[in-house]
């Protein structure tokens, strides 16, 4: 790798790293570094008793509800006083080592174990996070279409250990498969005897019908024999699946047969294993043999059903039609193939609609794109489209203000609005929501993805009127004030403190002034909702604290969080910026007054 891609990736991976550690293991106490050659820094410092060291790291850019921006790095003996520098990934080690000490996660040889693991999957990561960036170095400009933004993830998930994480696929493969390279592949299809494959739909069309017509003109040239469907895969599961008994088995039974490579060429979404052709108007969800970030990623008998219930479901309740500014991407069809004794089979295929096609996937990003972290030297893709409309003529802290305030319509009125009225909450966090900003503004929200929804066990005989199947569903029902706490991190933490922290890194808008535009917009829909909407609203706004996602936690004790129950483990509570602020704000109006 060219030097240069190391000191960036080291300093990425340190700053994932480090923000999980402030936010779930110790905030550390603030002071101010003095420098020979300078003002004193404004740092955060940590005193790891388990090693009896300090760690002090500069904070060029802070947050209030986001990711901090660290700067240079210093540790010192707790019994010596003068501070040293400090490589990024060393300073990693020895939060790493203090993390376990703390959370106490096993004892001597799992403990270390479970510690030395986590560790390689951090320099995994590093190492991925070094290569992407020389890739973003070659890209000429900035693609605004809707795989464009998908693709340009360089350091991934700002709150996550391990962000970018991926055993199980090699470098070479890559080249093909992965979404920074934009590498184009197509499907691997089986043929497989209609009685052994097992299929539902929420359209008129079947999943049998959908699959081929996801392979577009070729699905003519499949040679199916009478009896047979298609089944369309991902090109790494078919390899990993010929190695299965299971499937050799139906092989040797002349049950599934392997027929080659057909139709139009795919190239992987942000969460690689759903892919992508522009001209294609499904997409493809797969299992694949590939562990990213915290969990080793297959789709689950449950969640191909839910899709289709949530299909049924949304459809039925009207919300479209009544929030036309948002979209809920449909999974409206799944395909699969029975297995005796195995409730997965590793066939197990959701196909989404895809709207992003023909025009219309030009100008439409993730959230998590519009907010990430840029390359150094460039600026992040939200303050450019910001500096665009700044050139036409628009007041600075008005465009973001505005823009903001156009954000909160596409997303968060109509999320809130669908609890409020139908007791349904939506996993919506920045890589699952994606905005249109073909103009520059804000014009339309969109929400992906089957594993993320939360039905009220308060609403459930409603919704059992409009979907019965979901009473069969495990994981669908939960309890209001779980549903609650799960949509403030999804909706709030994830998504809006992202864009919030976004726009006070890049300015000329301070956070607390956006924060502030939140809660006003809140405390407007807690006047105006009469339902599961003002409840969650109140709660965002007067909650001492929020529900956040414990990604380091989860990496700590080894916990793959898609196979975790019902995935309460997976959240710890954080001071509710909101309420700080509004406590800030009052302490300021008495000491005007007085």
């Amino acid at each position: 790798m060219p030097p240069s891609s190391q000191p960036i990736a080291e300093a990425a991976a340190f700053r994932s790293f480090a923000n999980g550690y402030l936010r779930e293991i110790d905030p550390g106490i603030r002071v101010r570094h003095a420098l020979p050659d300078g003002p004193p820094a404004a740092c955060v410092e940590w005193n790891l008793r388990s090693q009896r060291i300090a760690i002090r790291a500069e904070i060029r850019s802070p947050s209030l509800c986001g990711a901090q921006i660290f700067g240079r790095l210093w540790t010192r003996h707790l019994h010596e006083p003068r501070w040293r520098s400090v490589a990024p990934m060393r300073a990693i080690q020895d939060l790493l080592g203090e993390a376990y000490a703390r959370v106490d996660e096993g004892s001597g040889e799992t403990a270390r174990g479970r510690e030395l693991e986590l560790l390689g999957r951090v320099l995994d990561s590093y190492r991925e996070t070094a290569r992407q960036l020389d890739l973003a170095r070659e890209a000429t400009a900035d693609d605004t279409s809707f795989i464009g933004a998908d693709r340009a993830l360089v350091f991934g998930h700002w709150l996550h250990p391990t962000p970018k994480s991926r055993q199980g696929l090699a470098s070479w493969q890559a080249r093909a498969y992965a979404p920074e390279e934009a590498g184009t592949f197509q499907l691997a299809v089986f043929a497989v005897r209609a009685d052994r494959a097992r299929h539902d739909s929420a359209g008129s069309r079947s999943a049998p019908e959908v699959a081929l017509e996801l392979l577009g003109a070729d699905a003519a040239r499949v040679p199916l024999r009478p009896g047979e469907i298609a089944v369309p895969m991902h090109p790494l599961q078919a390899e990993a699946l010929m190695l299965e008994p299971h499937v050799a088995a139906m092989v040797d039974a002349g049950v599934l047969r392997r027929l080659g490579a057909f139709g139009p060429r795919f190239t992987a979404t942000s969460s690689l294993r759903t892919v992508y052709a522009p001209e294609s108007p499904w997409m493809a969800k797969f299992s694949l043999p590939v562990t990213l970030t915290n969990s080793l990623r297959v789709n689950r008998i449950a969640e191909l059903e839910a899709g289709v219930a949530m299909a049924r479901l949304i459809a039925r309740s009207g919300f479209a039609a009544r929030h036309p500014a948002f979209r809920i991407l449909s999974d409206p069809a799944y395909l699969t193939l029975r297995c005796p004794d195995r409730e997965e089979s590793g066939f197990e295929t959701v196909f989404r609609e895809n709207p992003f096609r023909d025009g219309a996937e030009r100008g439409v990003a993730t959230l998590a794109a519009l907010t990430a972290e840029p390359l150094p030297g460039r600026p992040s893709r939200l303050e450019t489209l910001l500096r665009h409309l700044r050139d036409d003529g628009t007041a600075p802290s008005k465009a973001v203000r505005t823009w903001f305030g156009l954000y909160l319509d596409c997303m968060l009125e109509p999320v809130v609005a669908l609890y409020d009225a139908h007791g349904i909450a939506l996993e919506a966090h920045q890589q699952n929501a994606l905005l249109d900003v073909s103009t520059g503004w804000p014009r339309r929200g969109f929400y992906r993805d089957n594993q993320g929804f939360y039905l009220s066990e308060s609403a459930r005989p409603r919704l059992l009127r409009l979907a019965p199947e979901t009473a069969a569903i495990a994981g669908l029902y939960f309890e209001d004030g779980e549903v609650r706490r799960r949509l403030a991190y999804y909706l709030v933490v994830n998504q809006i403190f992202s864009v919030i922290s976004r726009m006070g890194h890049d300015g000329p808008v301070g956070e607390d002034i956006l924060v502030d535009d939140l809660a006003d917009r809140l405390e407007a829909m807690a006047r105006r909702m009469t339902g599961h909407g003002r409840a969650f609203a109140r709660a965002v706004l007067q909650g001492p604290t929020l529900c956040t996602k414990a990604n380091l936690r989860v990496r700590l004790s080894d916990r793959d969080e898609l196979a975790s129950g019902d995935g309460s483990g997976n959240y710890i509570d954080m001071p509710n910026p909101l309420r700080l602020r509004a406590a800030a704000r009052t302490e300021a109006g008495h000491a005007l007054a007085s």
